[in-house]
């Protein structure tokens, strides 16, 4: 890509305006940097670090509040090829945590992505981490918020995006107080009755998506697919999260009955303060979740999932 905007084919005033505002979509040119095809992805998934590498399959897909919790799986010693492989044939989801940062090329091409953007809107320019998403064509990813800004370049499938209004009845206090307190599991109790007020995105090959922070969402794919998620903290998402730190202590350790929406602009940005300060400290509320291990990759088996005694990961 020559220009530091190329990565952006498609973006006018409306993007400008409408952006980390609306639900918004807008096109790229991910495709054509070559780092994407199955050659560059079987390379990228042998040199990748391993604790930066997940690979999950879907769990419980009638569990009444978490359907399709993620499973962590034990990829050691199995090849690029074969873990590529298991993502197009079975039920298997591969994160590769912050390949955009990790690797010269990618990186080259992330500087780029959030550069047009920064030109394209005017801000100061962003530090933001980039995953690889490779996951299967019945893929289905949980009902969900992020804790920061995040935008959804999809390259390669056919993926499905539901989205939900920002209310606590779809991402109540309580809930955003464990995931931010929580440095695996950012996954929200669903119900299917609140599909009725959803927002749904196909996204196509060449699209990005993003939406205003913390919105709810699940994703179900419909082939396999490739796409790279960027995260970025803002002023706005770094206080929110603060707060909700120091909401999640006085809570469950000293059982106050708190609320970050009833809580005024100056209450929130002496709670954000005092959450940086209980951090730091190491005193602020933890939630504490294993990461278990329940499954191996094995290129015998039609899946590629095959169940193990559960352990937790260590690599």
């Amino acid at each position: 890509m020559e220009t530091t905007l190329s990565i952006l084919t498609e973006w006018d005033e409306t993007h400008t305006q409408n952006f980390q505002k609306e639900i918004m979509t807008f096109k790229h040119g991910l495709a054509e940097t070559g780092l994407f095809t199955d050659e560059a992805l079987i390379t990228l998934l042998e040199k990748h670090p391993s604790h930066l590498l997940d690979v999950n399959s879907m769990g419980d897909a009638d569990h009444p509040e978490y359907p399709n919790k993620f499973r962590t799986g034990d990829f050691r010693d199995i090849p690029g090829k074969v873990l590529l492989d298991a993502a197009k044939a079975g039920r298997v989801f591969i994160n590769v945590r912050r390949a955009m940062n990790v690797h010269p090329e990618y990186k080259d091409v992330l500087d780029k992505m959030y550069g047009g953007i920064a030109e394209k809107t005017g801000k100061k320019a962003y530090t933001p981490n980039g995953s690889i998403l490779i996951s299967s064509p019945i893929s289905q990813t949980p009902y969900h918020f992020d804790k920061t800004e995040v935008i959804l370049w999809h390259i390669r499938g056919a993926k499905r995006i539901v989205l939900y209004p920002r209310t606590q009845k779809f991402i109540p206090d309580q809930a955003y107080e464990s995931a931010v307190t929580n440095l695996i599991d950012d996954d929200l109790p669903y119900d299917k009755s609140f599909d009725t007020e959803a927002t749904i995105v196909d996204l196509e090959p060449g699209q990005a998506l993003t939406w205003p922070l913390n919105s709810p969402h699940r994703v179900d794919n419909s082939a396999f697919c490739v796409s790279v998620t960027t995260e970025y903290s803002t002023r706005e998402s770094g206080m929110k999260n603060a707060a909700m730190v120091t909401n999640a202590t006085l809570r469950n350790k000293f059982g106050m009955d708190v609320s970050y929406e009833k809580d005024g602009k100056a209450k929130r940005q002496v709670k954000s303060v005092f959450g940086r300060v209980l951090k730091k400290a190491g005193i602020a509320h933890k939630t504490v979740t294993k990461d278990m291990v329940t499954f191996t990759i094995d290129p015998k088996d039609p899946g590629f999932v095959v169940d193990v005694e559960p352990f937790e990961r260590n690599f």
